[in-house]
């Protein structure tokens, strides 16, 4: 992971009011019931996630689907169906070729024939025992308000899903609008900056920050205040504030936190997880990659260090961390006279 090169800066600059930190389950509570699927997003409210986070991708007749990518073979059983088999083909997808079967190519009515499957049965086999159909974002957002909880909507790929005519940004702006239980956010700038344009300053916009080399102008100081002009906080990796070197092991911590706040913007990083797989080296325990570690103690870190909010496939772990920080001081034991 490389540094941010961000430094601390004595200021009076714009802050971020201090508030009680979000747990957002990510794609439901993924590391429990399959994402994107009914059950997933009803044990996240179950387990506390104040909001549920739904990723958005659009269908041939320009349904609103969820799907974390426009790719179906790793998320669902689109390979089992022999009446799909000629729709297997390779295409450009945001940059990137790609093999498979596309989202764009299928209705909502042929896309509610197929069933998710778990994505990576190596590190959850329990939940390869569950099923669940595919859902619209609004059936999502109708669930989210039954449960009484948010929504935070990640849409996929904008920019590239306008070029092919199915422009998502704007099917997603006219069904949800700007919505109070309803945040946006994406990785591509240019979508959210669309967003912003269409739902104005009520919207709760953010900009989501991979770590790869291509986001790192965004973590500077000049790239945060370009941010703030047309997004309410940021979605970075962890792997921004809480540094690992190319062991997995954990060699410090950036000021992003701090720098975000300087810049008006919330911070609420992606994602924790307690297999160890996705764990730094001293919080593992095990050499079993799909056992789990020692997730609280990465939660307590990012809680401690600041963030308004945390993107997480276990909520009862970041839940559980939220109530142990807030908690009163015990006080000191003294001995009696």
């Amino acid at each position: 992971m490389r540094e941010t090169g961000l430094q601390t800066v004595p200021g009076s600059g714009r802050r971020v009011p201090r508030r009680h930190p979000v747990v957002i389950g990510h794609r439901g509570a993924a590391a429990h019931r399959l994402e994107h699927t009914r059950a997933g997003y009803e044990l996240a409210a179950d387990l506390g996630a104040d909001r549920i986070e739904p990723d958005v991708v659009v269908s041939r007749d320009g349904a609103l689907v969820v799907r974390h990518e426009v790719e179906l073979s790793l998320s669902t059983d689109v390979a089992d169906h022999p009446e799909f088999t000629d729709r297997r083909r390779t295409q450009e997808v945001a940059g990137a070729w790609c093999t498979g079967w596309f989202v764009q190519d299928f209705t909502l009515a042929e896309l509610r024939t197929l069933r998710a499957v778990e994505r990576w049965p190596h590190l959850r086999p329990g939940n390869t025992l569950h099923t669940g159909e595919l859902m619209t974002l609004g059936e999502v957002v109708e669930l989210a308000r039954a449960r009484g909880v948010g929504v935070q909507v990640e849409l996929k790929d904008p920019t590239w899903s306008a070029s092919i005519g199915l422009p998502l940004a704007e099917l997603v702006a006219a069904e949800l609008g700007a919505a109070p239980d309803v945040v946006l956010q994406s990785f591509d700038a240019a979508g959210v900056r669309e967003l912003r344009d269409r739902l104005g300053a009520a919207a709760g916009l953010v900009q989501l920050i991979g770590d790869e080399a291509a986001f790192d102008g965004m973590v500077t100081p000049a790239g945060l205040r370009e941010i703030s002009t047309y997004a309410d906080g940021i979605g970075p990796s962890k792997h921004r504030i809480l540094l690992r070197d190319g062991a997995g092991t954990l060699v410090g911590v950036s000021d992003l936190v701090a720098q975000a706040h300087r810049a008006g913007l919330t911070v609420a990083p992606f994602t924790v997880r307690a297999e160890n797989a996705f764990l730094p080296v001293h919080l593992r325990r095990g050499t079993d990659p799909a056992g789990l570690g020692d997730a609280g103690t990465e939660a307590r870190l990012l809680l401690a260090l600041g963030v308004d909010g945390l993107i997480t496939d276990n909520p009862e772990i970041a839940v559980r961390e939220r109530a142990a920080l807030a908690a009163p001081a015990l006080a000191p034991v003294r001995p009696r006279p």
